[in-house]
């Protein structure tokens, strides 16, 4: 078994003689193995994912997970004959996470092994060794937010949204303005600062330049005078994406420096990264101090560095492996009108 990940984020299951024993095609009457629904039940709520990836008939074993009352856990199962690297390839881009954040259990040593070949950033556990899975590091996060607990059914509305976006016949503008999105943007609260620490902690592609901070430190922040902690929250018809961005500033006489810039990945297709960025530059004019922002390249967020740079920034300064931006307060965007922007108390900040 190779140990998991310091941050699970999925947990990809096989069915025969894994999930449950038995072997559904051979007419074995299955039974979900003990100690399985509480494992999903649970890991559900501390906001980790659930897929499967098996070699079976689809509709037969899909049938059988709604009979034991399991199907709403999995988000796009991959239950066909191809193999088990490329449907849980086809997973995790459906998700958009990284591979290094998921696990896969299966009872075959041989589908272990190809899945290793093909995918060595993911972690693997024999199914014979999922007892006292929910109490491995990795899969107890020391705090449950608000958002962990209905992430599953955020990311079931994010396929309801998928499926409209392909159906809808017309520019993709407006079938952006179809979703009346509605986009938060404030300072952090104290109530706020669990999900900006999971923010931190968890958000490995769409992150400035890794940063981690603490809840103490992030409260620090929020509390100082010398910087601004904003959180975005997003919604749409569709229902709440959650809170989904952070930005960490520090404003220092004449200048402000954007320290840590975070989104989720799930809205980063719907231009919101950009309004964020663009509120912060405006808010910056306004204030009448220049802007800068760090960049550290961590090997998996050049999203960033672009977004960066189509924003408007210019590297000013390099120091080994981190990179000063600064934007000249003119050139900036307004938020389309699509997107109802609303500002909180910038007094506060």
């Amino acid at each position: 078994m190779i140990a998991p990940p310091a941050t699970v984020k999925l947990v990809v299951w096989d069915l025969d003689n894994t999930l449950w024993d038995g072997t559904l095609l051979e007419g074995d009457r299955v039974a979900l193995r003990p100690g399985v629904r509480d494992i999903l039940a649970t890991l559900d709520q501390h906001g980790i994912l659930h897929s499967v990836a098996s070699r079976s008939d689809y509709e037969l074993a899909w049938r059988k997970l709604a009979e034991l009352g399991l199907a709403d856990y999995f988000l796009y199962p991959q239950i066909n004959w191809n193999s088990k690297s490329g449907n849980i390839k086809t997973i995790i881009d459906s998700i958009n996470i990284s591979a290094d954040t998921v696990v896969f259990i299966d009872d075959d040593p041989f589908e272990r092994e190809e899945v290793r070949r093909a995918l060595p950033q993911l972690s693997i556990i024999d199914a014979a060794a999922i007892d006292g899975l929910t109490d491995l590091p990795g899969f107890t996060p020391a705090v449950i937010t608000e958002d962990a607990a209905r992430r599953r059914q955020m990311y079931q509305a994010d396929r309801v949204r998928k499926e409209a976006e392909e159906s809808f016949v017309g520019a993709q503008e407006d079938f952006l303005a179809s979703l009346a999105m509605k986009l938060a943007i404030a300072p952090a609260r104290d109530g706020d600062l669990r999900r900006v620490e999971e923010l931190v902690t968890r958000t490995n592609q769409l992150n400035t330049t890794g940063y981690t901070y603490s809840y103490d430190e992030l409260n620090g922040f929020r509390q100082s005078a010398d910087h601004v902690l904003l959180i975005a929250s997003l919604e749409d018809t569709f229902g709440t994406y959650g809170k989904i961005g952070m930005a960490l500033i520090d404003k220092s006489p004449g200048a402000w420096t954007i320290k840590l810039l975070i989104m989720s990945c799930r809205v980063m297709s719907r231009g919101v990264g950009t309004i964020f960025l663009n509120h912060i530059i405006d808010r910056s004019r306004r204030a009448g101090v220049s802007l800068r922002a760090e960049f550290r390249s961590t090997g998996r967020n050049r999203m960033m560095l672009v977004t960066y740079k189509f924003g408007g920034f210019r590297e000013v300064a390099r120091s080994g492996d981190l990179v000063i931006f600064e934007h000249d307060g003119a050139h900036f965007q307004r938020p389309p009108a699509y997107v109802d922007v609303r500002a909180g108390d910038e007094s506060e900040t």
